[in-house]
């Protein structure tokens, strides 16, 4: 591509974001004409909404996955889209509060909560959607499921308490946030691309020294995650190594013992 056309297509995309229009291929018409199909889309979009998108690819070509893909097994499939998402998402867009509803985890269930909404995230490790919330009672922030979720109704707040909810919420994560340092054994270099995959759902950059061909992961993580990249870890065996982040540390060098324990006397 000569310099002309790169700046011809900087103009088209920067006159396509200034009317907030997007751009689609043929290809991905027909892959959402093709997911579309799903049972999950009638809960992902109001009526009008679906029948609209339905009547503006009725000309494209649907992709027939069936005739490529042979599925032999699965694990039970859970709701990717929960019928609640919809309206916490409005909610969190304009700056509502509410009176939540919920059940809790050994039983029975808690009324009429008052919160401000903050953030939606789907687990990927659990395949779980969850809202992130502060609760005015409890003056602390929540993370519940959205399928522990009875009831929802939205309620006003005064402007003022809402950049002070903000403010309060972004103290609050700023202390939740935790930071560490992953090696690649330089014997490992060469599979860089799969290793920094495993990474793929963390906030991180990449540094290397010339002087000793080392790779080393900076990863920016929340606490609750650790867990998790725990298990990232442990999947990549003797490729990397853990070589900042005290708690972690202590976490793999836990496990590592128990396992010796389990399995070391029949090993010798």
């Amino acid at each position: 591509m000569n310099p002309f056309e790169k700046i011809f297509n900087f103009q088209i995309i920067s006159r396509l974001d200034e009317t907030r229009s997007l751009a689609l291929t043929s290809q991905e018409r027909s892959w959402l004409k093709t997911m579309l199909r799903h049972p999950a889309s009638e809960a992902a979009f109001t009526p009008e909404t679906l029948s609209k998108l339905n009547t503006l690819l009725e000309p494209e070509a649907s992709i027939e996955v069936g005739e490529i893909i042979i599925e032999k097994a699965r694990s039970k499939e859970r709701q990717v889209y929960h019928p609640l998402l919809r309206t916490l998402r409005r909610m969190i867009m304009q700056n509502q509060g509410m009176l939540l509803t919920y059940q809790i985890k050994h039983g029975g269930g808690r009324a009429d909560q008052a919160g401000f909404p903050h953030k939606l995230e789907y687990n990927m490790y659990k395949r779980e959607w969850y809202l992130q919330w502060y609760s005015t009672r409890q003056r602390s922030l929540m993370s519940t499921k959205l399928r522990n979720i009875v009831s929802v109704e939205a309620a006003s707040l005064p402007a003022q308490q809402i950049e002070g909810l903000k403010a309060r919420i972004a103290r609050l994560l700023e202390g939740l946030k935790e930071s560490a340092c992953i090696q690649v054994i330089p014997a490992y270099n060469a599979e860089l691309s799969r290793i920094l995959s495993s990474f793929s759902c963390f906030d991180k950059s990449v540094s290397f020294d010339e002087s000793t061909g080392i790779y080393q992961i900076h990863v920016n993580y929340m606490r609750d995650d650790s867990e998790f990249l725990l298990s990232r870890i442990r999947f990549l065996g003797l490729r990397v190594k853990i070589v900042e982040g005290k708690q972690l540390k202590w976490r793999m060098l836990k496990s590592a013992e128990m396992a010796v324990g389990r399995y070391g006397e029949e090993g010798e």
